[in-house]
């Protein structure tokens, strides 16, 4: 503590204001605590500010754009142009929303806001630097600490963010205008949904991925739908290379290295990597604490989200697995919780994943091998969209909905689906997960026709062999 300094006190400090962040000091002080929010950027983190939100503002607009190109099969005829600078505008407009509101909710509940950066003294205080010159520091005094700083893109060596052709995601969100030709390294969810959209907005996009296929924590039967509707935006994979280096001839040339030893270049006017994210603990001062992260950089926690200090707990990517901003909110309620000495815990069996290509995959619970291997005896029902009404009417007979369920109970362990509006219709799935719903719950639940929505009905249907729609198993 610097000499002559006053701290501040607060019952619970949470360090990081995203969507884990924000939630838990909400709660907190909605639990009745004294609750002192820190963030050092913009409030929202990155998925409000340069992630979740502008992603899907991009995918929405440019999924117009496309849509209206390819009609001619129901007799539209259109050919519209996507002005890159006022499109940006548009999101930046919608991020700002959104952001003023994190401040606006923070302030109704009686959250305290500081601007600043927080590094552990000890394990009761932390020291908040004030952003600018001159703006000096402060001390806080907290019975509870909540980290949530989030996490940022991972580097590969020789492509440094701030080399101007190289782009993280952030930079690619950004972008005034549409390169002719973007090549992108690696195909995992980001890569896949930038890919996506920047071909619809009339990039000629390369994608390069070490592994032997894009979306590698999906089955084949889900990525396979995926890969090929991209590959038709004429989006052109190479896998099993490695970026290596990149130079500036001519134009942007990228040399990978091949399984064998071989090399191949690729011209681009842009690269954008993509090959996943890493927690941010760097200037915590950790050590202070005597808090060690893994070798991933993770902070290993229970299922309360302690640390190995327990009025220390941490959340959102920080924590790990599974990175995802609703994840983080889940975590950031039991974290505040914890501190308010409620007899609650974190349980991620039912949270849902989302990826939002053309068509969007959405996911929760166990497929069918991790049934078996938990010990279940798995049933599978699926509802094919060839034979949903409504995606005909859509044009999007491409994808599926799948039930996976207990022989024995017809208990409902997961689901998976692909189709549009996929982040939607996994809610349904999760929320009889969440509930230990059976089969019978959702195949006799009344579902409105014509809607997409029928397929998880007809999907339960079809594992008890009880299908109308579609042949049974």
């Amino acid at each position: 503590m610097v000499v002559g300094d006053v701290p501040t006190g607060t019952d619970v400090l949470v360090i990081g204001g995203g969507p884990g962040g924000y939630t838990a000091a909400i709660r907190a002080a909605q639990h009745g605590l004294d609750a002192t929010l820190v963030e050092r950027e913009a409030y929202g983190g990155t998925c409000l500010n340069y992630g979740c939100i502008p992603s899907k503002a991009l995918l929405a607009a440019t999924d117009i754009a496309h849509e209206a190109r390819n009609a001619e099969e129901v007799g539209i005829h259109a050919d519209p142009t996507i002005d890159m600078r006022t499109l940006v505008e548009w999101k930046d407009e919608v991020v700002d929303q959104l952001t003023g509101g994190v401040e606006t909710l923070c302030e109704a509940n009686g959250v305290n806001l500081i601007e600043g950066t927080a590094a552990f003294v000890d394990e009761r205080t932390v020291r908040i630097a004030h952003g600018g010159e001159g703006q000096g520091s402060e001390s806080v005094e907290f019975e509870h600490a909540v980290i949530a700083t989030g996490s940022r893109p991972l580097t590969i060596p020789g492509f440094d963010f701030e080399d101007d052709p190289i782009w993280s995601s952030r930079d690619a969100l950004d972008a005034s205008t549409v390169p002719d030709e973007l090549l992108v390294v690696g195909a995992g969810y980001i890569g896949m949904e930038l890919s996506t959209a920047l071909a619809k907005a009339g990039a000629d996009v390369t994608v390069v991925e070490m592994l032997d296929d894009a979306l590698p924590n999906y089955g084949d039967d889900v990525t396979r739908v995926v890969r090929d509707r991209v590959e038709a935006l004429g989006v052109e994979f190479h896998f099993g290379e490695r970026a290596i280096e990149w130079r500036d001839e001519d134009r942007i040339e990228v040399v990978t290295e091949i399984d064998g030893g071989d090399e191949a270049v690729y011209a681009a006017d842009r690269v954008l990597v993509s090959v996943g994210r890493e927690p941010v603990t760097d200037g915590l001062r950790l050590d202070e604490i005597s808090l060690e992260t893994d070798e991933q950089g993770i902070l290993p926690t229970d299922d309360r989200m302690r640390t190995d200090i327990e009025h220390v707990t941490a959340i959102g990517d920080v924590a790990g697995e599974p990175m995802l901003a609703h994840a983080a909110m889940a975590e950031g309620l039991v974290a505040a919780g914890v501190a308010a000495g409620e007899p609650v815990a974190v349980d991620h069996r039912a949270v849902p994943g989302a990826v939002f290509t053309d068509p969007e995959i959405g996911t929760v619970g166990m497929t069918k091998t991790e049934a078996a291997d938990a010990g279940y005896e798995p049933i599978v029902g699926t509802m094919p969209l060839r034979a949903s009404g409504r995606a005909l009417t859509m044009s999007e007979p491409d994808g599926f909905v799948r039930l996976v369920a207990d022989k024995e109970t017809e208990f409902v362990l997961g689901g998976e689906v692909v189709a549009p509006e996929a982040s939607e219709l996994i809610g349904e799935i999760g929320l009889a997960v969440e509930m230990g719903a059976r089969l019978e719950d959702v195949a006799l639940t009344i579902h409105a026709h014509p809607t997409l929505s029928e397929a998880v009905m007809e999907a339960a249907e079809n594992a008890r062999d009880r299908a109308i729609h579609t042949r049974n198993r």
